[in-house]
């Protein structure tokens, strides 16, 4: 099977089929007997006479040595060890699903080639009794071994998206998450970079588990070297005996050109397929959200003049985060009370979302629905809705609402949906603070019931996920939502590296990015205006800070870059991040490219002091090296004074070959740190 620029063949003797060749696209006419026969390994000494075959399940039945695909039992627990024969192949133009039985059993690995040039997989188990399931997972593909490293993710609480270079190593790469979100801690994607590779050259494989209710990662370098990766839900999420189980999606991609094919294949994937926009020709709407301004203390009087200012400013969205409801005075009571609070609120909510509609903004409104507080009336009438032990450990003064009952969905997706057919309303913000106190799969299916059935019901109505920021961001929440609040940590030193990071898999067009206060929130920092709003101009573009504290100059160039990302927005959110090879540490950098290629823009930010005196080339990608492009600095009026020899893109354009871009690159001037340099170009 071919999908974009990759292919996938696999062959089976009579058992499971396994892969035979994962990698770039081969020619029309390849030989795949002989494919399949270059395959075959040797055998010596050590080793029983037979080598187990990796399948897309490898199976304990069959004495592989290594992690099996498929662990379960009998209804009463006995183990079951199937040896599973191939039956069919039902295939159509793009998809295949290849059928294997065995005592009772059917197993189904299914491939579809999407024509985003992706992957995707997924097992289906069936059984004609009930069985209970410990592990199962997505179709076992063969992981490089011209390979030196992996790259997974880690991360915390306002430090999201770090990038982990695990070197390889005989034995298991074991991550599991187990909070019941796809989560902080190790977000479900992994990078299997060949050796040499970069971010603009050499061999990539990458995978991502679409799945937001967390899961578990074997990566296993066998003792006879070859190397597996499995992805599926967390061990024992499966917590009833039942006849049908299936893993959500696995996306697959292979890449020639280093980390930003990976990068560019996954955006473009997400962008173009998973997410299902209300109105995929609005262009995203510049956001304000009113969290780190006031926090609980609402007013309409307050509120109005801050709307008043975001206005002035160019929001185009204006965002009523956590405290209109119930009597919400701080963070400890009535979650589960999607009531508004007539304290704060005697009018309602609608005098609020006129004055807002008025100054041309549309009006978004904050929900946490899958939560509640033990200080609710919901509680109070409902302590049997609880999910987990009623003397559970509390997390930020909330427990979860057990959404594998349907009274509980009925019962959100009825106090959601009243409000937003009561007011004119076109976003929410989602929420999900709470880490969940027991695994169990059908938790995360109830909230995909709720998402699904709210966007039915109210289809013009787009959606964040937040989770404490990043804690859910997964293609299976992505496939229900629009954006994604990448970290609650707005300081822009701190995104400017998270929002590169996460570029590998991202596009600009789900991922909110915020200029925040002078003193961040989160870190204490304080960064200049220019620093913090072009970071955040580099993504969904918005602002949260208290309008009413900032500067006269502060505003202008607030105004002035929110002007910028206007006019540039369109083409921005439909092209590709490009990250770029720094040859200087203390440069995160990165280009923006137009889906023709006629555009870009080039991101520089300075993180920190050089090591040398003067910057060092900045070497550009993706451009066609025989067209002349003309550059311009844009911001050359951020040139600290330090900056005083004769850089001639602080004097004006350039006009320069893609080759001599991308061959010798380009000179910047000398920055302070917390600088973004803004460099843009067009293609002659």
């Amino acid at each position: 099977m071919d999908a974009g620029e990759q292919t996938l063949a696999l062959t089976s003797n009579g058992g499971l089929p396994m892969v035979i060749y994962w990698g770039a696209r081969l020619p029309d006419d390849e030989d795949l007997a002989q494919l399949a026969a270059s395959a075959r390994h040797d055998l010596t000494g050590g080793m029983i006479d037979q080598l187990p075959a990796l399948t897309l399940s490898p199976e304990s039945g069959r004495a592989f040595a290594g992690q099996p695909g498929l662990i379960c039992a009998e209804a009463d627990g006995t183990p079951l060890h199937p040896v599973f024969s191939f039956d069919r192949a039902e295939h159509s133009a793009c998809s295949l699903s290849l059928i294997c039985s065995a005592m009772g059993l059917t197993l189904a690995h299914r491939i579809t080639a999407q024509p985003t040039g992706v992957f995707t997989l997924q097992t289906v188990l069936e059984a004609d009794r009930d069985i209970r399931l410990h592990w199962l997972a997505a179709p076992v593909l063969p992981a490089p071994q011209a390979a030196d490293t992996m790259i997974d993710l880690h991360g915390r609480w306002v430090r999201e998206f770090h990038l982990n270079h695990v070197p390889w190593a005989p034995g298991i790469r074991m991550r599991e998450a187990r909070t019941g979100r796809s989560g902080h801690e190790h977000p479900p994607y992994l990078i299997l970079p060949e050796t040499g590779c970069t971010n603009t050259s050499g061999s990539a494989f990458a995978l991502h588990y679409a799945w937001s209710g967390g899961h578990r990662m074997v990566a296993e370098e066998l003792p006879d070297g070859r190397r597996q990766v499995q992805f599926g839900a967390t061990t024992g999420a499966e917590t009833q005996a039942k006849r049908r189980f299936e893993t959500a999606e696995l996306v697959a991609l292979h890449s020639t050109i280093g980390l930003n094919g990976i990068a560019a294949a996954f955006q473009r994937d997400t962008r173009d397929r998973v997410v299902k926009w209300p109105n995929p020709a609005r262009p995203r709407p510049v956001h304000y959200n009113c969290w780190e301004a006031i926090y609980f203390d609402h007013s309409l009087a307050d509120l109005s003049d801050i709307a008043d200012r975001a206005a002035a400013l160019g929001a185009e969205r204006f965002v009523l985060d956590d405290g209109w409801f119930g009597r919400r005075d701080d963070d400890t009571t009535s979650l589960g009370d999607w009531t508004i609070d007539r304290t704060k609120w005697p009018d309602g909510l609608q005098p609020l979302i006129a004055h807002v509609k008025s100054l041309g903004m549309t009006f978004g409104l904050w929900f946490e629905p899958e939560m509640v507080n033990p200080d609710s009336d919901l509680f109070r009438a409902h302590p049997d809705w609880m999910l987990g032990p009623v003397d559970q450990v509390t997390g930020r003064h909330q427990l979860v609402l057990d959404l594998s009952k349907p009274q509980v969905r009925d019962y959100l997706f009825d106090a959601v949906s009243a409000i937003l057919a009561g007011h004119d309303i076109d976003y929410i913000k989602w929420d999900h603070n709470r880490l969940l106190p027991v695994v169990d799969a059908v938790q995360s299916h109830g909230a995909y019931d709720l998402f699904d059935r709210l966007r039915a019901a109210h289809p013009g109505v787009e959606i964040e996920s937040c989770a404490s920021g990043g804690g859910r961001i997964d293609a299976g929440i992505l496939a229900r939502t629009h954006r994604v609040w990448l970290s609650d940590c707005i300081d822009a030193e701190e995104r400017l590296r998270m929002q590169h990071d996460a570029a590998l898999f991202l596009p600009s067009c789900v991922t909110g990015s915020h200029v925040g206060a002078l003193h961040s929130h989160t870190t204490g920092r304080a960064l200049p205006m220019a620093f913090r709003a072009w970071v955040a101009a580099q993504r969904h573009f918005g602002f949260e800070m208290d309008p009413r504290k900032i500067s006269g100059a502060d505003a202008a160039v607030l105004s002035e870059v929110t002007a910028w990302y206007k006019a540039n927005r369109v083409w921005m959110m439909a092209g590709t991040i490009l990250r770029l090879d720094s040859a200087d540490p203390t440069v995160t950098s990165e280009m923006q490219l137009a889906a023709d290629g006629g555009r870009f823009v080039l991101f520089a930010g300075q993180n920190a002091q050089t090591v040398q005196i003067l910057p060092r080339p900045l070497r550009l990608t993706g451009l066609d090296p025989a067209a002349l492009y003309r550059i311009t600095l844009r911001n050359a009026g951020d040139a600290p004074p330090q900056s005083r020899g004769p850089n001639a893109l602080k004097n004006g354009p350039l006009t320069l070959s893609g080759r001599a871009l991308m061959g010798q690159g380009i000179l910047l001037p000398v920055a302070w740190p917390a600088t973004m340099w803004v460099v843009e170009g067009e293609r002659l």
